[in-house]
This record gives structure tokens, C-alpha cells and sequence, in this order.
């Protein structure tokens, strides 16, 4: 962390990745207002969410199969899918009684976010090649923080009209393209940028046995991470509501950057393996516990869902410092987003059919089968455990 890098490079980064991916969860944060206004279904909220993965998906494939954050500045591939994501967000907002349009743009905002959260890890990777892991904890604890920020300026707000925040999340990811451009040079000493893509560079998700255990136990913890978030306002709702709610809901979820930068810091004594293995364990143990924590006191209920947000996304830093400083240096922004592609289709799959069930079975008896995910990174991620 005391390398080449002006001191102002890794806040810049933070505060960037932070206002970038405040689209996240842009319209989740007012959707007890659109159903109230519009009618919509509690199923809604799900399908919406699912939208977003699924353009993420698409953008992340673009973006690795065209070698896009290789072939060109990572900073003005930010700049422009901040911009691009912002506008849609707006467009959102303008449109957002016609739920099939709503649903597109959803689409859109997720394409574009692609090129906010993998580039942010690409240029994290340049610039501190040393510290990555602890880089990373700061600039996915941002990630964090800006997806759940939605529900804070929500619960801040109180009377605050729901378009209000959607233009504000609009205008504050906006703001932080432009920032990550201003105050974020191009890193020195960078590899050569690609001219095509590199097929064996990708290939070594599977070939590598080291990248493998890596993106085996992302793939994991994408199974848990995502549909928990889209669960816990529902969680809550068993206790709390209104703005109460929507400050709980940040909470938990902000409680994950405390994993994220915490788990950076113990990287640098105990190695990110071990660090994304405890975390993942600690989460997988949370789902177990579901069914005797939902009935638990006010105290071991707000315990329970305070670990699991600082565990479930507490590990993610780590499983992407440990891909990116295995992968082939001049493909690391194209393995990565690869790997974002294929775990947010995972978080796709887990998110549609938990929320599906969720209008049939009650969450003591479906959070449990969460812990599927922590329990099969494990396994993958036992080589890397050992070493």
C-alpha cells in the first residue's frame, strides 16, 4: 500500500466504487412505494432485482469477450458506464409506471454497471499490486456501502418522495465517474493493453488449479450473497417497518463493508485463502442458524443479522485478490469480469427461486438452503485452505 500510488488514488477508488454502485439497489429502496402507488405484487421486487443480474450478466460477457477494460483506460470505461448508468437510472424514474419499460431499463443500468464494479477491481489491481487484498476490502466495502445506500438516504429521508431518490442515487453515481476520472491517473508500469482476446487467459478459470478453487468458492458465496440482500428487508419486515425498516435494512447490508476492509486488514497476516474460508464458514453457519434466530430476542436477532452482513460479503475482496493475482497479468480485468459474469448468472438463479418461495414457505424453513453456497465454496476452495 506504499508504493507508486499518490495517496490520493485508493480514496478517490472507494469513494468512486461507492457512488458508482448506488444504482444497485436503486429501485429495491422504493419499492414499498410503488407497490402501495402502483399495485405491484411483493414478487416484484425479485423480478426487478433479477433484471439488473441479468444485464450485469450481459454486460460482463461484452466486456470479457471484446477484452474491453484490457483494450482501453479502465478510467474512461468507468467514466462513461458511470454516465451511462446514471441516464438510466433517470430514464427509469421517467418511465417507471410502465413496469415492462422499468423492467429494460433495469436491464440497461445492469449492463452498465459492468463496466463500474470489475473495472474498479481492475485498476484497484494495477495500482497496488502488493496490497491488493487490503485494496480490495476498501474498494468492495465501498461496493457495499454504495448498494445499500439506497435504503439509507430512504430512511433519512422519511417523507422524502421515492423519485427524489432515484435522481439522487442518479446524480451521485454520476458524480463518482467523474471524480475516479479527475483524481485517478493512468497507473504506471501497467502490462501492455490486449489487441484480442486472449482464449487461453479466460480458459484458466477452469485449467489453472489455483484460479479454479478461487472462482469455485465466488461462485459459492454469489449463491448466498445477493438473495439475502433481496431477503432482508422481508426479514425485517417480521419486526420493524417504514423508515425504521429501511435503516435496518442498511445496516445489515452496510455491515458488510466492516467485513470487507476487516478482512483486508487480517489478509496481511493470515493470507486471503483463510480469510475468505472463515468468512464463508461464518455466513454458512448464519443460515443455519436461521430458524432459531428469527424467534430469537431482540438482541440475538439483531446479533445474527449483524454477522451474516458483515460475513456474507466480508469475503468477496478476498476471492477477487486471490483471481486476480493468479490470472495471466495482461487479461486480469477480462478474468475477472468473466467471473463476475458467470456468478451474478448464479445469484440470478438463486434470487428467483428464493423469492419464489418465499410467497409459499416461511423463511425459517427456506434460509437454511442458502447455506448450499458457503458449503460448496468450502469444497472448492480446499486446495488453496491447505497451502
Amino acid at each position: 500500500m506504499t508504493g507508486p500510488a499518490p495517496r490520493r488514488v485508493l480514496p478517490a477508488l472507494v469513494l468512486a466504487q461507492f457512488a458508482g454502485t448506488s444504482l444497485w439497489f436503486a429501485v429495491n429502496a422504493v419499492m414499498p412505494d410503488l407497490q402501495r402507488e402502483l399495485g405491484w405484487p411483493a414478487s416484484a421486487v425479485g423480478t426487478l432485482t433479477s433484471a439488473l443480474q441479468l444485464g450485469f450478466i450481459a454486460g460482463t460477457l461484452v466486456f470479457a469477450l471484446l477484452a474491453i477494460a484490457d483494450r482501453f483506460s479502465a478510467r474512461r470505461v468507468f467514466l462513461l458506464c458511470s454516465l451511462a448508468g446514471a441516464a438510466c437510472t433517470v430514464a427509469a424514474w421517467f418511465m417507471v409506471r410502465e413496469y415492462t419499460a422499468l423492467l429494460l431499463w433495469r436491464v440497461a443500468t445492469g449492463f452498465f454497471l459492468a463496466g463500474i464494479y470489475p473495472v474498479g477491481m481492475k485498476i484497484a489491481a494495477q495500482w497496488f499490486p502488493r496490497g491488493l487484498g487490503l485494496a480490495l476490502g476498501f474498494l468492495i466495502g465501498a461496493l457495499v456501502l454504495g448498494s445499500a445506500s439506497a435504503h439509507a438516504l430512504r430512511g433519512l429521508g422519511g417523507d422524502l418522495p421515492w423519485p427524489s431518490v432515484m435522481l439522487g442515487v442518479a446524480a451521485l453515481a454520476a458524480a463518482g465517474g467523474v471524480l475516479l476520472y479527475l483524481c485517478v491517473p493512468e497507473p504506471p508500469n501497467r502490462p501492455a493493453r490486449a489487441s484480442t482476446l486472449e482464449w487461453r487467459a479466460l480458459a484458466t478459470l477452469w485449467t489453472d488449479r489455483r484460479v479454479r478453487a478461487s472462482v469455485f468458492g465466488y461462485f459459492g458465496h454469489m449463491w448466498e450473497l445477493y438473495t439475502l440482500w433481496v431477503l432482508v428487508p422481508l426479514i425485517l419486515a417480521t419486526r420493524l417497518q417504514g423508515a425504521t425498516l429501511s435503516l435496518a435494512a442498511f445496516g445489515v447490508l452496510g455491515a458488510g463493508a466492516i467485513g470487507c476492509v476487516g478482512g483486508g486488514w487480517a489478509a496481511r497476516r493470515f493470507g486471503s485463502a483463510r480469510v475468505a474460508g472463515a468468512q464463508l464458514a461464518a455466513s454458512g453457519l448464519c443460515c443455519a442458524l436461521a430458524p432459531w434466530a428469527l424467534d430469537a430476542g431482540g438482541y440475538g436477532f439483531a446479533l445474527w443479522l449483524g454477522v451474516w452482513g458483515i460475513t456474507v460479503a466480508g469475503d468477496s475482496p478476498q476471492f477477487s485478490a486471490l483471481t486476480a493475482g493468479n490470472a495471466p497479468p495482461q487479461a486480469v480485468g477480462s478474468v475477472l469480469t468473466l467471473t463476475n459474469s458467470i456468478g451474478f448468472a448464479i445469484s440470478i438463479v438463486s434470487i428467483e427461486l428464493f423469492v419464489s418461495l418465499a410467497q409459499r414457505h416461511s423463511l425459517a424453513a427456506l434460509l437454511p438452503w442458502l447455506g448450499l453456497g458457503p458449503l460448496f465454496g468450502l469444497f472448492a476452495m480446499r486446495s488453496l485452505l491447505r497451502r
